[in-house]
């Protein structure tokens, strides 16, 4: 149903956005992190739609590999749209959780063919060679540091299996 997407570059605006937006330290949780940078409103959404605030605001560690509004816009077209409606919260929980590594990765500990395995219980293959990808989706901006784990900004939507 749903198919992977991926466009090669973020706008230079928005990742000077959430770089800055940043920039005060890591006394925020994922959520308000994520929240106060401006550039992760559908991500924030659908982590509201999906009922996962609480858990991401919680203790974690977590990492979250997490996609920006561009990245959503990605997708095809009515996707966002589907994946929000009520009676899809299970496929958007997947969705979401299928981002999220329990444990606090930073990019240091990460390694060519790496294999993560998501809360949503399916791995993810991280590669490094020429830039880190995970699942395909190429990581902009590294080791954003939250109370409760780190954010690694991406530039697709990844969708597990």
């Amino acid at each position: 149903m749903l198919r992977r997407t991926f466009f090669a570059a973020t706008a230079a605006a928005g990742l000077f956005a959430a770089t800055t937006a940043f920039a005060d330290g890591h006394s925020k949780d994922i959520v308000d992190t994520a929240v106060g940078a401006g550039s992760f409103n559908t991500l924030v959404a659908a982590v509201q739609a999906a009922g996962l605030v609480d858990t991401l605001k919680g203790e974690g560690p977590f990492t979250v590999f997490a996609p920006t509004d561009d990245a959503f816009a990605a997708l095809p077209e009515g996707t966002v749209e589907d994946l929000l409606k009520p009676e899809n919260k299970d496929q958007l929980t997947a969705v979401l959780t299928y981002h999220v590594v329990p444990g606090k990765v930073m990019s240091g500990d990460l390694s060519n063919n790496m294999m993560a395995t998501t809360v949503q219980g399916s791995d993810v293959t991280i590669m490094t060679d020429g830039g880190v990808t995970v699942d395909g989706a190429n990581v902009v901006t590294a080791d954003i540091e939250a109370s409760n784990g780190v954010i690694h900004v991406i530039d697709a939507v990844i969708l597990p299996k």
